[in-house]
C-alpha cells in the first residue's frame, strides 16, 4: 500500500522505521507538527519524525491544523491506501479521515477500551496496573473509540517508570502497526468494535497533577513518581523551592516518620508518608541538574524535623 504516516516525537520512530523498511509498503509522505521552539536558544526544531522523513527523502507535510485547505488538497492528490498513526499530536477533521481508502489506522499504547486519552502509559503505571499493552485500530470522530485491528501485550514490571514502558511498547507496537498493514492490504484482517464495558480515560498529566501528596501510601507515591518520569516530573517544596524527585522507592520497614517528613543518613535520605517511608534515590532541586539525594541532602543540611511539601 502507499501510506502516509502521521506522528511527531521520538516514540513514533520505531514504528515509521518499520514501514520505511517494509518489502510490502511504501511511505510516500508523513505529516507532523510544525516545527516547535528547543532548546535555552528557543530555536525552531523539527519533530523527531521530520527529520527522520528528510533523512529518507520523504516529503514531509507539517500543517498548522490538519483541516488546513492546502493540507487536504495534498493529501488528496497523494491519495494514499491508509495513514497510520502513531502519536501525531491533532484531532483529525473528517474531510482527511475520508481520503485514504483504507482510513487511518492508530497504534495506541494501552490495551484498548483501557486508557483512552493523551497518556496511557503514565495511567497504566499510576494505576498499578500488572499488564497493558498497544492497539491498532481504525480512527473515527470519538476519542480512540474506533474498532480494533490487534493487539500486543506487555508486562508493566515494578519499577518501570512510563519512559522504559513507552520505549518498550514502541518496538512491540511497531511490529503490531507492521502487521496491521499486511493485514489490511491482503484483507485478512478486520477490526472488531471495541466491548462498551471496562473504558477508561488518560487525560494528559499536568504539572499540577504531578505533585506529591505526602499523606498518600507509599505506594501511591512510588507509582506516581514513576509515572511521572521521564515528564512532567513528579516534584514537591523544600524551603518554599520546587525540588523534584526523580527516582525512589518504598522501604516497608521504616514506619518512623510522619507524613513529609525528612530523615538523612550519611548514604540515603527517607521520607515519611501517609504509610511506611520512601528513600529519594535522585533529586533536581530547582534551577539544577539531577543529583544523587544524599548529595543533595548534604549540601542543603537538613535540620532535625524539616519536611517536603506543603
Amino acid at each position: 500500500m502507499r501510506l502516509v504516516f502521521a506522528g511527531t516525537p521520538e516514540v513514533a520512530l520505531p514504528a515509521l522505521d518499520a514501514l520505511i523498511a517494509s518489502e510490502k509498503h511504501e511511505v510516500v509522505a508523513v505529516v507532523t507538527r510544525p516545527d516547535a521552539p528547543a532548546g535555552r536558544g528557543r530555536r525552531m526544531v523539527a519533530s523527531p519524525v521530520a527529520e527522520r522523513a528528510e533523512e529518507a527523502g520523504i516529503e514531509v507535510l507539517k500543517p498548522a491544523k490538519p483541516r488546513d485547505p492546502e493540507f487536504l488538497a495534498r493529501l488528496g492528490e497523494i491519495a494514499p491506501d491508509c495513514c497510520p498513526v502513531v502519536a501525531y499530536g491533532a484531532l483529525l477533521p473528517k474531510a482527511a479521515l475520508e481520503i485514504p481508502a483504507h482510513g487511518w489506522v492508530n497504534l495506541h499504547f494501552s490495551l484498548l477500551p483501557a486508557w483512552r486519552g493523551a497518556a496511557p502509559v503514565q495511567h497504566s503505571v499510576l494505576a498499578g496496573d500488572e499488564m497493558t499493552g498497544a492497539s491498532t485500530f481504525q480512527i473515527e470522530e470519538g476519542l480512540d473509540s474506533g474498532p480494533v485491528f490487534g493487539v500486543v501485550t506487555e508486562e508493566v514490571r515494578a519499577t518501570d517508570t512510563s519512559g522504559d514502558l513507552l520505549t518498550r511498547l514502541a518496538f512491540a507496537g511497531a511490529g503490531l502497526l507492521e502487521a496491521t498493514m499486511d493485514g489490511i492490504e491482503n484483507g485478512t484482517l478486520l477490526p472488531v468494535p471495541q466491548p462498551a464495558e471496562g473504558i477508561s480515560l488518560a487525560p494528559k498529566i499536568t504539572v499540577e497533577d504531578a505533585e506529591i501528596d505526602w499523606t498518600a501510601p507509599a505506594l501511591r507515591v512510588d507509582r506516581l513518581v514513576r509515572a511521572c518520569t521521564p515528564a512532567p516530573g513528579a516534584w514537591t517544596t523544600f524551603r518554599e523551592e520546587r525540588l523534584k524527585v526523580v527516582s525512589a522507592r518504598p522501604v516497608a520497614d521504616r514506619t518512623d516518620l510522619e507524613p513529609g517528613r525528612l530523615a538523612a543518613t550519611k548514604k540515603a535520605v527517607y521520607v515519611g508518608t501517609g504509610s511506611h517511608a520512601v528513600e529519594l534515590t535522585w533529586v533536581r532541586p530547582q534551577g539544577k541538574k539531577p543529583m544523587l539525594a544524599a548529595d543533595w541532602a548534604r549540601g542543603v543540611r537538613i535540620a532535625e524535623g524539616e519536611r517536603l511539601g506543603a
